[in-house]
């Protein structure tokens, strides 16, 4: 994460919020989900109309996690009104695991999404552009099978391993490709790991997680750890990858997980994306978000944010609603 941004996001006495906010897009677009996952000049256009209605403390790209795993081979199932789901699995031996081809980035749709955020770069310039992708375990869980590999992790390590050395080195490279295009940092979603222990965490997330931070951080470029599971007891493992910042679901009680990070990084969460913003309406969306403020008023790294991707279909009312309580929280202070 650039210094000064990171230190500027900390310091400043008016809170900026950084919600997980771009399939919302295809309503100011008036597009199908569909046809914004398929199209670069659309997903930018998309950062762009979000940027110019909301004070948002950074743009972020789409958190479409079906397009790596489609890169690798698998199927994945769109839909016009949802983000688009990974169906069956391409994993199912140890040799499977060691003969999957690390895939070319431009021979994707992982390419559009590079190309929307070189796009977005050059348009959104008053904040810094961040790209959404998915982690290593996670990606491995949509090629394996998510209960298959969470059995794996007992019964196969050797399986598990061998896979995540193709998926970290894919998405080292893509995050590499999201660089050169101008990103200023990433949102690695790692949803998977918070279904396993604190240990097995450590072994077949943050240990190939920390590589690739390793490969792509710097001071100039972000690096956001976002699991949305029960994270209370994996707060030491998520620092152990060196983020520059966490971002944690709403499962979990975002004290528990403030109260363990270290007040120099910063700490972004966690109102519910579908049983409030997707289902709420705008006075539940001002009255929980007023809540969250004051909750965590005693911490100076906490910034505001949506648990997860906030859904298609999300209200444009609830999401204003969500930038009002913010405004009028900032204003009282």
């Amino acid at each position: 994460m650039s210094r000064s941004w990171k230190d500027d996001l900390l310091s400043m006495k008016n809170k900026k919020a950084m919600p997980i906010l771009s399939f919302p897009s295809v309503q100011l677009l008036g597009v199908t989900v569909a046809r914004l996952i398929s199209d670069s000049d659309l997903q930018a256009e998309g950062m762009k109309l979000i940027a110019e209605r909301c004070d948002t403390a950074a743009a972020v790209g789409m958190m479409d996690l079906s397009v790596e795993a489609e890169a690798f081979g698998s199927t994945i199932k769109t839909d016009n009104n949802e983000v688009p789901t990974v169906v069956g699995s391409i994993v199912k031996t140890l040799e499977d695991a060691k003969n999957l081809l690390v895939p070319n980035l431009f021979q994707a749709r992982t390419n559009l999404y590079i190309e929307s955020i070189k796009k977005a770069s050059l348009s959104i310039t008053d904040r810094p552009v961040f790209a959404g992708m998915i982690g290593p375990f996670s990606l491995a869980a949509r090629l394996m099978g998510m209960t298959e590999i969470m059995v794996n992790c007992y019964d196969d390590p050797d399986m598990v391993n061998a896979a995540l050395e193709k998926t970290s080195e894919f998405i080292t490279n893509y995050i590499l490709e999201f660089k050169k295009a101008g990103a200023d940092g990433v949102v690695m979603a790692e949803p998977a790991a918070g279904l396993i222990s604190p240990k097995m965490s450590k072994e077949f997330s943050a240990n190939y997680i920390k590589r690739v931070v390793d490969a792509v951080k710097d001071e100039s470029f972000a690096f956001v750890l976002h699991n949305c599971g029960k994270t209370e007891k994996m707060v030491e493992t998520m620092l152990s990858t060196g983020a520059s910042a966490l971002h944690v679901g709403n499962a979990v009680d975002i004290r528990d997980i403030l109260t363990q990070t270290p007040k120099h990084i910063p700490v972004m969460g966690n109102l519910d994306p579908a049983g409030l913003f997707r289902l709420g309406t705008p006075k539940t969306v001002y009255e929980a978000t007023m809540v969250l403020l004051e909750q965590t008023a005693m911490f100076p790294n906490f910034v505001l944010s949506s648990g997860c991707d906030i859904p298609p279909g999300t209200s444009l009312e609830n999401v204003r609603a969500f930038f009002r309580a913010l405004d009028d929280w900032n204003s009282k202070r």
